[in-house]
C-alpha cells in the first residue's frame, strides 16, 4: 500500500484554564511565536505531511494572526465541545479526500517539541492497529483517594507497566472514525485516540519517545518548553 498518505489532525479548541493567561494556551507566546505556530511548523516541516486539519473554535478571534492562518496546506475544521468530537470534526473535514486505509496522526497542538526522530521512529515500527508515542513511568505511582483531610495514599502502584501516554496517536482514518463514533454511543468517555480503539477491543503499539515532547498545560511548562526548543 504505497499510496497510503498520513494526514496530521490537531484539535486546537480548547481554553486551556490551567494556564490562567488571557487566551488559549496554543496561543501563548513561545520565542515570539505562537506556541501553535512551532508545533505546525514541526508538523509541516516533515516530509510524509503534504497537509494537516487544524480544528478551531468557531469564534476563535487568534487564528488569523497565526503565521500558517492563510497557508494552502492547512484544513481548517470546527471544534467541539470535547476532545473526541473535535477530532471528529478533523476527521469529517478529510471526507473524499482520506481514504479509509490512510493513517490519521492526531496531535495535541500544545506539544510544540515534537522532535521529527519521534516521528522517525513511530512510523518505522507503525502496524495495525495503529500506534502512539509513549514513555515509560519512571516515578513510584502512587493511587490515592480523599479524606477529611483532603487526599491520601492509598496504596503504591506498580510501575513497571505503566506509560505516559503522548501524542502522536496513528490509526487508519476509517478505523478512527468508526471507534470514535462507536464510544459515542456506547456512552464511554474517551480519553486519548487510543482509548477509543482500546474499547472496540484493539491493542495499539507503544512506542517509546523522548522525554521532551511534553504537553504545555501548566504556566511552568512554557519555560520548559522553551528551554527544550532552544536545544533542538
Amino acid at each position: 500500500m504505497s499510496n497510503v498518505r498520513y494526514w496530521p489532525v490537531l484539535p486546537a479548541a480548547g481554553v486551556g484554564s490551567r494556564m490562567k493567561a488571557d487566551r488559549p494556551k496554543q496561543y501563548l507566546s513561545l520565542q515570539g511565536r505562537y506556541l501553535m505556530d512551532h508545533t505546525l511548523e514541526r508538523m509541516l516541516s516533515y516530509p510524509l505531511f503534504e497537509r494537516a486539519v487544524v480544528v478551531l473554535s468557531d469564534e476563535d478571534p487568534y487564528w488569523s494572526a497565526s503565521e500558517f492562518a492563510g497557508d494552502s496546506r492547512v484544513i481548517r475544521a470546527p471544534g467541539g465541545s470535547e476532545r473526541c468530537y473535535s477530532v471528529l470534526n478533523g476527521l469529517a473535514a478529510l471526507e473524499g479526500v482520506a481514504q479509509d486505509e490512510d493513517w490519521v496522526v492526531v496531535h495535541d497542538v500544545a506539544r510544540p517539541c515534537l522532535r521529527h526522530s519521534d516521528l522517525d521512529q513511530l512510523f518505522h515500527e507503525l502496524q495495525d492497529p495503529g500506534a502512539i508515542l509513549a514513555v515509560p513511568t519512571r516515578d513510584t505511582m502512587k493511587r490515592g483517594h480523599h479524606s477529611g483531610e483532603g487526599s491520601v495514599i492509598d496504596h503504591t502502584v506498580d510501575r513497571t507497566q505503566l506509560w505516559h501516554a503522548l501524542t502522536p496517536q496513528v490509526f487508519r482514518y476509517g478505523q478512527l472514525q468508526q471507534a470514535l463514533t462507536q464510544c459515542l454511543d456506547d456512552g464511554f468517555e474517551v480519553t486519548d485516540e487510543a482509548s477509543a480503539i482500546e474499547h472496540c477491543g484493539q491493542s495499539p503499539l507503544l512506542v517509546e519517545g523522548r522525554s521532551d515532547n511534553i504537553k504545555v498545560t501548566r504556566p511552568e511548562d512554557l519555560a520548559l518548553a522553551e528551554f527544550f526548543l532552544s536545544r533542538s
